[in-house]
């Protein structure tokens, strides 16, 4: 079994890696011959002669690779106008009793985060997708606005405590709380489990507002060459706390989502429901620390750093590769790269973005 553990921060190297690569991550050498220059004689070709028979060309055939769409995942969007619009995050619930969530399937792509109690919520991103029923909404903490900042979108929660809000409002972020103009609460479940909103509404009350209604830029790096991994990875496992670790399980198509050996499933509005699943994860460690309320009146929360520079893991096609992360403030999107400082290039797909304390471990195998 491999893994990622820090105390303090180390990436353990992968145990089981190939001897060689295979052949579809091999790269191609093609050797030309030095060309050689002879005093042949010249041979003289008799005259040809043309007829007026029709000529008949083969059929040629161009491989079109598939579009890197200017979206937050590279995926296509079905028209320019859902290209061209503001990025929606969800902050959804994850405690037990939230499970099934809804709307979370439909998402672009996803954080996760850490919250109190060993628990984690999730950031659904909405950009060419919608979805008329996302939840459970929840609040929000501070590591969100870290998260948020750089996609100048706009961003649901249910509320916030004072002084987090404060910090949204400092740092620019454009927050829809629990008014009723967005949310609205549903009979199946307990408070705080049962408030649900619709991106529709999102984006009309931030309409409403003035808010910008601007392209995020992309997530990572998209191409159709992405750069290559180094070993097998098809069973993921993070362990956030003592709360039963997420598994991630590849399943030759997709990563699945399992709660311990449960698998983790959505719902929607009509009933119908399937297993979570992503195209690709990554993983940003970063140091887990304490934020206080200022006054010394709230209470306080976890909190991750996503500024600097740190360890990376990026997981796709059932295989691991190994990266770092940088970026100098909240300001910028954080940017995966190489050892040599190189862009890690993702295949276009909806991305699962671990936002994962560097003190706990990542294991694969």
């Amino acid at each position: 079994m491999n893994s990622l553990r820090k105390l303090p921060l180390l990436l353990v190297a992968l145990a089981f890696v190939s001897a060689a690569c295979s052949s579809s991550d091999a790269a191609e050498t093609t050797t030309t011959e030095p060309t050689t220059t002879t005093n042949a004689p010249t041979t003289t070709t008799e005259p040809t002669t043309t007829t007026n028979a029709p000529t008949t060309k083969a059929p040629t055939t161009t491989a079109t690779l598939p579009e890197i769409a200017a979206t937050i995942n590279g995926l296509p969007a079905d028209s320019e106008d859902l290209v061209d619009r503001r990025v929606v995050g969800v902050k959804i619930d994850n405690h037990p009793h939230a499970r099934p969530q809804s709307g979370i399937q439909q998402a672009d792509a996803v954080y996760e985060v850490l919250v109190e109690a060993g628990l984690t919520r999730f950031i659904a991103l909405f950009h060419q997708s919608d979805s008329e029923y996302v939840g459970p909404n929840r609040s929000g903490r501070p590591t969100d606005v870290q998260l948020m900042r750089p996609l100048d979108g706009v961003f649901q929660i249910s509320g916030a405590q004072p002084w987090v809000k404060d910090i949204f409002a400092e740092a620019g972020v454009h927050v829809s709380y629990d008014t009723g103009a967005t949310t609205w609460r549903m009979p199946h479940n307990v408070a705080p489990h049962n408030l649900y909103t619709s991106t529709l509404k999102i984006r009309d009350y931030a309409d409403g507002r003035g808010w910008p209604d601007e392209a995020p830029p992309p997530l990572f790096a998209y191409g159709n060459e992405p750069t290559e991994t180094i070993g097998d990875a098809t069973v993921i496992t993070f362990d956030w706390s003592d709360q039963p670790d997420p598994i991630w399980k590849w399943d030759g198509e997709r990563y699945l989502r399992f709660v311990g050996s449960d698998p983790h499933e959505w719902i929607d509005a009509d009933g119908d429901s399937g297993q979570i699943s992503a195209d690709a994860l990554v993983v940003i460690t970063g140091r887990k620390y304490i934020k206080a309320d200022p006054t010394g009146q709230g209470s306080s929360v976890p909190t991750i750093e996503t500024t600097g520079s740190g360890e990376a893991l990026v997981f796709y096609g059932g295989r691991v590769l190994d990266a770092k992360w940088e970026r100098a403030s909240i300001e910028d999107m954080i940017r995966l790269v190489d050892s040599d400082d190189n862009d890690i290039v993702l295949p276009p797909g909806h991305i699962w973005v671990n936002v994962f304390p560097n003190d706990r471990a990542v294991t694969w195998e």
